[in-house]
């Protein structure tokens, strides 16, 4: 499913106005229901032996800026950047090697977040899709997407939404507070989709990326979101990525506008940093993290997974977390490339990147996340996990286990 284009950018995150008291309740109380979120059964496991793909990594150094060409390079370019250089997308940097997300300190104010459009549907025609490619299962009905019970963060507390820029204009996915084993408590990463972070064959990075928890904690109508407190709006303060990971395949191969090969590999792995320079981690701030399943189970052994995310084209506002729960199955793209998991869902653009669970030994895990769906918005599908998103997710670790 594609991003969602919102007039506004977020700003790192902000947890001084947390208080301890209310933290800990957060903490305890996501706990509690993360435990409980789902009733599904797992009925065979066992890891995959398929080859691991190319990954791609991008960074915003810690001892300096390290940018691409037309990105500042002094504090005399960085006040231009701030000031609206990032429009210039001339030298949209494209390789890994060439990402870069400076702070704007105070980019993404309330007003911009609660503008947030949906941007065009990154799906594909089911009619074509469906026509006998192996490994694709027969279409499943639709099913009514549902509002997570309010206020998130007692509910959903890992699920947020990332707000960027693209040349098309701000726009929103939806990501996941995922574990680190290198941090065990103190994560600071993020899961999602590559298309919310990377335009694929035809672009590049995009620009001023941040994440924000439980956005929009207490579920209010996107028309009242600009006018709502802003402890309500961005209750953990805002998250700003300084370095990303994403697939090779997805780089190399991914459409930004439809479905496309790229679309089982489209997934991403953000390190992100608050806002307002905090010394804690982004799990300690939200109290709450959910690891990854890599390599589950086929789809036909796992009886139901649970999408969610932040839906924001009609019938949606952008303004609710959402979710659907069903059985799933498989959905090959392009002969050759790894069957994806497929659900029915009603859920629209801003859903992508937003995570799909599972109960594992009675725990919730992270299985896929959202990249694409039918135009009539009767189903989602989002990438098997397998050996290429565990090495994306294993050299972020690894990057930062010394940090």
């Amino acid at each position: 499913m594609p991003p969602t284009p919102i007039p506004t950018e977020p700003s790192e995150p902000s947890t001084s106005h947390i208080s301890r008291r209310r933290s800990v309740r957060r903490t305890a109380a996501a706990s509690a229901v993360l435990a409980a979120l789902l009733a599904v059964t797992v009925t065979a496991c066992g890891p995959s032996d398929d080859k691991a793909g190319g990954a791609a990594s991008a960074e915003h150094g810690t001892g300096g800026l390290k940018l691409p060409k037309g990105v500042p390079t002094s504090l005399d370019d960085l006040k231009k950047w701030k000031d609206g250089g990032w429009k210039n997308w001339d030298n949209w940097a494209r390789k890994a090697k060439d990402f870069a997300n400076p702070v704007i300190k105070d980019h993404w104010k309330t007003d911009r977040l609660a503008q947030a459009k949906a941007a065009p549907d990154l799906s594909v025609n089911a009619t074509g899709a469906d026509s006998g490619l192996d490994g694709t299962d027969p279409e499943p009905r639709p099913v009514n997407a549902q509002q997570i019970p309010r206020p998130y963060h007692q509910n959903m507390a890992p699920v947020g939404k990332v707000f960027f820029d693209s040349p098309q204009g701000p726009m929103v996915c939806s990501g996941t507070i995922v574990s680190d084993p290198a941090h065990p408590g103190r994560s600071n990463l993020v899961w999602t989709a590559g298309h919310c972070v990377h335009s694929g064959k035809k672009g590049g990075w995009m620009r001023n990326i941040i994440f924000v928890p439980s956005y929009n904690d207490d579920g209010v109508p996107a028309n009242q979101v600009n006018g709502a407190p802003q402890q309500q709006v961005t209750p953990y303060g805002r998250f700003w990525a300084d370095w990303i990971s994403t697939s090779g395949e997805w780089m190399n191969l991914g459409d930004e506008e439809h479905g496309s090969a790229g679309s089982a590999y489209d997934f991403a792995v953000l390190h992100v940093k608050p806002e307002n320079g905090s010394g804690k981690s982004l799990e300690e701030t939200v109290g709450t993290s959910v690891p990854i399943w890599f390599n589950a189970p086929d789809a036909h052994s796992i009886s139901a997974m649970k999408a969610v995310g932040y839906p924001a084209g009609p019938p949606y506002d952008g303004a609710r977390m959402m979710n659907c729960l069903d059985r799933p199955g498989r959905f090959t793209m392009q002969q050759g490339t790894p069957p994806m998991d497929r659900i029915g869902c009603t859920m629209t653009g801003g859903s992508s990147g937003g995570g799909w669970f599972a109960n594992r030994d009675g725990r919730l895990a992270l299985v896929s996340n959202t990249s694409i769906s039918s135009a009539q918005h009767t189903w989602l599908a989002g990438p098997r996990l397998g050996p290429e998103a565990q090495r994306v997710f294993e050299g972020m670790s690894r990057r930062f286990a010394g940090q």
